[in-house]
């Protein structure tokens, strides 16, 4: 590892870290080696005495309205790590993923893990702090930039509040620019819960998802609901490819993904959720709240019992109707105030759906039956517990505190 830092020195050369340090009000040094040296200078104000340049009544009224507002906004400063002594395009729009390079002259490329949308992730080695770490790069695109820059906001304000790391949410360690990508740097964390099962079924290996671990998992779950909704945040985007194991034996997992959570305060998108987990609420194009993200671990929670999606990947009138199948009726309520109910029902409440090979309107009468029976669950408190988070009408839906007060959560089960 020594060999490292002092590689990772001389390579340091290489590169210009423009950095704003006004933030942190500090320098820190480093020794031969390239270590962090503990000790930190403060930066102090210059001694010299310099005459204050005289402020019209137009800019002191300026600088109180300012000063008054300054509390409605928050900085963070983005490193840009470029190459010195070089300017213009990349010769590629997308950035190329060598395995054992080192990318920023810090993080070792050792496994390709993902893609995603906006977004590819590998496996590195910090050769600046010598740990493994997950580095997500997002694609080169205004947009998909905007995004994640909201996902950092959000992460750096969620770990902030949780300086011990006890709510189950992923944890931020760095974020630059480099070669026209952000990067995303967080802990390293395993299989995601999507993966681990189609894995843990395909294997023929003993089952993972017991009842036992079922509850651990979704306690932690609610629990980083708990604290999301409480800071007045919603996930937005709660299904299992977003959970990931932090340990197998342990059964401890983590929620990532922010970059569709939204503060409740802010002027709410209807394109959240992936389908299979969307809430009906958001489906009619009512107002939602963080209920949304009791939904989702409703249908996660049902999809690693049975080991099946609960609400296929379809067209929202199908999905629709086979919540009413499963769990009953939509409220006329919500019907009448939902901003899209046209688009699925008839204003005699009748479903229906537009035949796309055909153009024409088909009538849709959903197939009636029951959580218990399609999941075919014999345990009433698992069953009651269910539907209790996948209750159509969020009013009736509990909050995350609630739920976890359910008897299912304290039930014990043999190990």
């Amino acid at each position: 590892m020594q060999n490292d830092l002092f590689w990772y020195k001389q390579k340091d050369e290489d590169y210009d870290f423009d950095i704003d340090t006004s933030e942190d009000k500090f320098i820190t040094t480093t020794t031969q080696t390239g270590e962090l040296s503990p000790e930190k200078f403060r930066l102090e104000k210059s001694d010299t005495k310099c005459e204050e340049p005289h402020e019209t009544e137009d800019e002191e009224e300026g600088r109180a309205i300012f000063e008054d507002k300054e509390d409605n906004y928050e900085i963070f400063n983005l490193r840009i790590i470029h190459r010195k002594n070089r300017t213009g395009f990349e010769e590629n729009k997308e950035l190329p993923i060598v395995l054992n390079t080192v990318i920023a002259g810090r993080y070792f490329v050792t496994e390709f893990l993902g893609s995603a949308a906006f977004s590819r992730v590998v496996r590195a080695h910090d050769l600046y702090l010598g740990i493994d770490i997950c580095l997500k790069i997002i694609k080169n695109n205004k947009d998909f930039l905007d995004q994640c820059l909201d996902e950092i906001k959000l992460l750096k304000f969620v770990n902030k509040h949780d300086p011990a790391d006890e709510h189950h949410i992923l944890r931020l360690h760095d974020y630059f620019y480099h070669k026209e990508h952000l990067f995303i740097v967080t802990e390293l964390l395993r299989a995601n819960l999507y993966e681990f099962q189609k894995y843990n079924q395909e294997s023929g290996a003993e089952p993972y998802f017991t009842m036992h671990r079922l509850q651990a998992i979704t306690r932690q779950c609610l629990e980083a609901l708990l604290y999301l909704h409480e800071l007045g945040i919603v996930h937005c985007d709660l299904k299992p490819e977003n959970i990931l194991i932090k340990s197998y034996g342990k059964c401890e997992i983590k929620v990532i993904d922010l970059g569709s959570s939204c503060f409740q305060t802010d002027n709410l998108s209807m394109y959240i959720q992936s389908r299979s987990y969307r809430a009906p609420e958001v489906m009619l194009g009512l107002p939602y709240d963080q209920k949304i993200d009791l939904w989702s671990v409703g249908c996660i929670l049902a999809e690693l019992y049975s080991g099946e999606v609960l609400f296929p990947n379809e067209g929202v009138a199908m999905l629709l109707a086979r919540m009413v199948g499963m769990i009953g009726p939509i409220d006329v309520d919500m019907l009448d105030n939902g901003l899209d109910t046209h688009k699925y029902f008839t204003k005699e409440y009748d479903m229906y759906q537009i035949n796309e090979d055909t153009n024409r309107l088909e009538y849709i009468i959903p197939d009636e039956s029951s959580l218990e029976d399609h999941l075919q669950i014999t345990d009433y408190l698992f069953a009651d517990f269910l539907k209790y988070l996948l209750q159509i009408d969020p009013k009736k839906r509990p909050s995350a505190r609630v739920a976890l007060d359910h008897p299912w959560l304290s039930h014990t089960y043999d190990i």
